[in-house]
């Protein structure tokens, strides 16, 4: 884990907190339109059932550190993947790489040998999620005391 917090001017934690307010709007504006397109009375078991279900991939543990890997450090081989994922065991790390091949989320590219090379690397599909999930990611930064103000 990170040991001392990256410093941030105030105006720069207030800019990221400031667009993260513009996400959690456009947020609120998406659920809206939905919203609309129900025939009865919103049906907010639909809308958890289908949250859930969006999510089920980013559920499992390993599955977020993959793909926050792959975003943040761009394509990767195996070896590399587990160097940076501290504590991943190579058969998990391998089973949670097919779960995100399978997802569409994930790339596998086997490049011939010898030796036979694979490279791992986001989709277009990943790389939106990536860009989607980034909000969140610096909202908990800031809330977990990994970034923080000038001292």
């Amino acid at each position: 884990m990170p040991g001392e917090p990256l410093r941030l001017t105030k105006r720069d934690i207030r800019k990221v907190e400031k667009q993260v307010d513009e996400v959690m709007d456009l947020g609120k504006e998406i659920r809206t339109l939905f919203s609309k397109y129900n025939d009865e009375e919103f049906d907010i078991s639909w809308e958890v059932d289908s949250a859930v279900d969006a999510f089920s991939v980013f559920s499992s543990r390993w599955t977020t550190e993959i793909l926050a890997t792959l975003y943040i450090a761009g394509d990767r081989r195996f070896n590399e993947m587990r160097s940076l994922l501290r504590g991943i065991s190579s058969r998990t790390l391998s089973d949670k790489l097919t779960t995100c091949v399978g997802f569409g989320l994930v790339e596998r590219l086997v490049e011939d040998g010898p030796p036979v090379r694979v490279t791992y690397s986001l989709t277009e599909h990943g790389r939106r999620a990536g860009k989607l999930l980034s909000p969140l990611v610096a909202y908990m930064k800031i809330h977990n005391g990994k970034i923080e103000g000038p001292k």
